[in-house]
Order: structure tokens, then C-alpha cells, then sequence
């Protein structure tokens, strides 16, 4: 029986998984899940107080609609074999969508095992319990961007926080129309900055920046810079600069097998002549949805689906002083404050997939499209 592998238990690996399985209907074909957690983590929702709230379980995705879930870390692709080595087991492949996801980029600096970072549910979990209980704590929050700022002003509700960024600017990245609203809501917060200025070490009880000033804290949580996961090393094809894989209007790695798509974090999908696709969960679900789809619409001789986003949008959460909706790649502002914290709050429910619902999670993987009404 032909056979889909799908590397990953993040959002584009689930829905791609959930799109492979509405395809396949009562056709004869497997798919089978490899990760080794046993939940899907909403990794946007790791710079809140309580992660552990962020989860969603595999089983009730899984399960429901037919897919194996092999718990192990996959080791090896041998892309020539089809074949993928995970725990100990070879598990061969008719298509493969890879969809590991990114990984946090730490630096090489002293005292580096000593930092803090929300980039996995272990990491926020070790940082949520080494806070908790702790009143007026200080944290050094290293890296101005969307994350940094996230995690900056949740913190700064429960005690004082320091950001650091390189660049001389809050947000380097987001584009100056934002700005205005991000500096405000830090200032109103109380967060204080430190722009223009590196991260030199970690220290027992405090942080060492660029110009060796010595700034006391209980945690310094490291945000800056992520890379698609290793494994995409194992695959032949182009890669951009951050490692992610070239692929087709269909999520089909440019490599000579034709028998590897590749989506989430780990592609470099074109979103049009101008863009290519953000590292965010936006992008990961349709692409996952468009992977699954063609892997299977491949193995069973159907048309395949082009990968067609919605309009980009970014929604920053800024702690107690609201939110910010953007659109476009210009980012314009289109929702601030209350207003924009609601879009946020909205957004996470909407990414949380139904659980030990076939017919609906069936029904969502359909729709590759899924229009923001804000």
C-alpha cells in the first residue's frame, strides 16, 4: 500500500497530515506522523505566563482521522531509498513532507547554558517555573524583534524588564509604521532599553552587554534569529539563507526524486513575485495543508493544489498596554490597543486545531485559505 511519511507534529505537519487524509478518503493509502511529543505545541502562545496551556494533544488529531503517530525523532532521510531511520526503526516512504519546523539560533558566548528562551515548550516551561514565586524580578530580554517584544511585555506586567537589541531601533524587522505604537506601549509598560547594544555574556545572577556594563537580573532570555531544522541538511535541493528548502507552487522540494515536499518553517515558498513566506504560523498551515494535499493527490493520481495564501497580516501582543493588528507587507497599522489585543486573542483560538473531531479537522483541511474577517 502506498505510503505517506510526514516528519513533524507542528502546525504544518498536522494539517498536512489532516490533508493527506481527506484526499485519500477510503482510498488504500497510509500516513503515518513522526514526532516525538505527544502534543502539538502552539508555539506563538509560548511567551505566555502558563505554556503548558498551549498544547493540544496528537492523539485526539491523529487518531480520529486515520494517521499513525510514530513517537521517535527522525535521524536519517536516505531521500535515494525512501526511506526515514526514527527510533531505532526504518520506515520507508512512496512521499515525504518534511515539516520539522525551525530552531532557536543561540549564540556562542560565555555563559551561554545559563540563557532562557520560549522557542520550545521546554524552554518556556524552564523559564515560566524559574519566574514563578519570584516578586519583582528583573529580566534581560536579548533580541528587539517580534518575539523579544512578546516576551518583554508579558514579563513587564510582573516585574522589570531590560530589552536589548543590536539594531538601533525597536522592531528592525517589523518596518517603521508599527514603531510609533511599539515604542509607546514599552514606554508605558516601563520596559527600559538598551538599542545599539550586544550581548557580551551570561553570569550567575546577571547579564554583560557590549561596553562591559553588568546588568543584574534573575533571567536573560535569548529571542534573536531561528533556523530551519538540520534535517533539511539531508535533503538535496537549494536553500536559502536561513537553511529552509526551495520549493515549487505545489511544496514539492526541488530535489531529483520528486518524492519530498517540504513545509512550515523548513520551505522557502514564493508568497508572491516579491516575498517569500515568514517563519510564522500564517504560512505553515496552508502550506502543510498544500503539502498533504499533493502528496497524496500524487500517490493517487489527482490534480494537485497550488499553494495560495491569505493576505499577510502580523498581530504583535503587547502585554497590558494591548495589541497590534498589521496588514500588508508594509504593515501598515490597522487595529491598536483593546482593539488590536482582541484580533490577537481571536487569532490564537483560531489556530487551535477541534480535537477528536474527524469531520470538522476533515473540513478545515480543506479550506488552505482562511480568511481573517478584521
Amino acid at each position: 500500500m502506498p505510503h505517506i511519511v510526514i516528519i513533524g507534529g507542528g502546525f504544518a505537519g498536522v494539517w498536512a497530515a489532516a490533508a493527506a487524509a481527506r484526499v485519500r478518503g477510503g482510498a488504500d493509502l497510509d500516513v503515518t506522523l513522526i514526532s516525538p511529543d505527544d502534543d502539538l505545541v502552539l508555539r506563538p502562545r509560548m511567551y505566555e505566563a502558563e505554556p503548558d496551556r498551549a498544547t493540544v494533544p496528537l492523539a485526539g488529531l491523529l487518531k480520529p482521522i486515520g494517521v499513525r503517530h510514530r513517537r521517535a525523532w527522525a535521524e536519517h532521510i536516505d531521500v535515494a531509498a525512501r526511506r526515514v531511520h526514527a527510533g531505532g526503526d526504518v520506515i520507508g516512504y512512496d512521499r515525504l513532507v518534511l515539516a520539522t519546523g525551525s530552531r532557536l539560533v543561540r549564540p556562542d558566548l560565555p555563559g551561554a547554558g545559563l540563557l532562557f528562551d520560549v522557542d520550545t515548550l521546554a524552554g518556556a516551561r524552564r523559564l515560566a517555573g524559574h519566574l514563578r514565586g519570584r516578586e519583582g524580578f528583573t529580566a534581560v530580554v536579548v533580541g528587539a524583534g517580534f518575539t523579544g517584544l512578546e516576551v518583554a511585555t508579558e514579563l513587564a506586567g510582573r516585574g522589570r524588564v531590560v530589552l536589548v537589541d543590536q539594531a538601533d531601533v525597536v522592531g528592525p524587522d517589523l518596518g517603521p509604521a508599527p514603531r510609533p505604537y511599539i515604542e509607546d506601549a514599552l514606554d508605558r509598560l516601563g520596559v527600559e532599553l538598551r538599542l545599539g547594544t550586544g550581548l557580551r555574556a551570561v553570569e550567575p545572577g546577571g547579564a554583560v552587554l557590549s561596553g562591559g556594563t553588568r546588568v543584574a537580573a534573575d533571567a536573560v532570555v535569548w529571542t534573536a534569529g531561528v533556523r530551519a531544522d538540520a534535517l533539511t541538511e539531508q535533503i538535496p535541493g537549494r536553500r536559502d539563507r536561513l537553511g529552509r528548502l526551495a520549493v515549487d507552487r505545489w511544496m514539492r522540494v526541488e530535489e531529483p526524486s520528486g518524492a519530498v515536499f517540504a513545509a512550515g518553517d523548513v520551505a522557502a515558498a514564493r508568497f508572491d513575485d516579491d516575498h517569500a513566506v515568514m517563519q510564522a504560523c500564517q504560512h505553515a498551515t496552508p502550506m502543510g495543508k498544500t503539502a498533504g494535499h499533493n502528496a497524496a493527490a500524487d500517490l493517487l493520481g489527482l490534480p494537485p493544489l497550488d499553494f495560495a495564501p491569505a493576505p499577510y497580516v502580523t498581530c504583535l501582543d503587547l502585554g497590558a498596554a494591548g495589541g497590534l493588528y498589521t496588514k500588508g507587507w508594509d504593515r501598515e497599522v490597522a487595529l491598536a490597543g483593546e482593539r488590536g489585543k482582541e484580533v490577537k486573542q481571536w487569532i490564537m483560538r483560531r489556530i487551535q486545531p477541534p480535537v477528536d473531531d474527524a469531520d470538522q479537522l476533515l473540513a478545515l483541511a480543506g479550506m488552505v485559505r482562511l480568511p481573517i474577517p478584521f
